[in-house]
């Protein structure tokens, strides 16, 4: 069974975006994924904004993508851009930290004037971080996304499907290129 690290960029635990990736876990589960979750806005800014590889949750955060076969990052768009502790974060990991991973890059914005933000700012550092295969990433606009008092999302049907099929692609994807454990390994 594929291992799947889950990345938040969001700087809020009620963000769309937060939502959007837990949201997506359960499917990635219900394909038979193991799934581990990482909200970056959990490590602590000191570490990420003092580069403090050391710190302790640092050195967690890099075991946790030395150890999975893929990785889902889900961030907010920000001026064109991915979220800034997100970037802490890529800047603290290993050069080459998504080597042999397959990458599923989601970004959530108000405007789909945002919606190259993920090819032209995301995808060049997974791929510069050595990513194996980076499938087709997406884009989904905070207005289709419903976040309800108990904190359940709703995911308007046109983007629940879309969002079906790039979670399927990578899903084929990390079958295609995870190491198959035998009794011997």
């Amino acid at each position: 069974m594929p291992t799947v690290l889950s990345v938040s960029g969001s700087p809020s635990a009620s963000s769309r975006t937060h939502r959007l990736l837990r949201h997506l876990d359960g499917w990635l589960r219900a394909q038979g994924h193991e799934v581990i979750p990482l909200d970056v806005r959990t490590i602590p800014a000191e570490a990420l904004l003092g580069a403090d590889f050391r710190h302790p949750a640092i050195i967690e955060a890099t075991e946790l993508f030395d150890r999975v076969d893929g990785v889902v990052v889900g961030t907010p768009v920000y001026k064109a851009s991915y979220s800034g502790v997100l970037k802490a974060l890529l800047d603290l990991l290993p050069q080459y930290a998504l080597t042999g991973k397959t990458v599923l890059p989601l970004a959530t914005g108000g405007s789909i004037a945002h919606v190259l933000a993920i090819d032209y700012a995301l995808r060049p550092v997974l791929s510069s971080m050595g990513a194996s295969h980076i499938v087709q990433g997406w884009f989904t606009l905070d207005k289709d996304l419903t976040v309800h008092e108990d904190g359940s999302l709703t995911v308007t049907p046109a983007a629940g499907e879309a969002l079906s099929q790039v979670v399927a692609q990578f899903s084929a994807a990390l079958r295609r290129t995870a190491p198959v454990l035998t009794a011997a390994s």
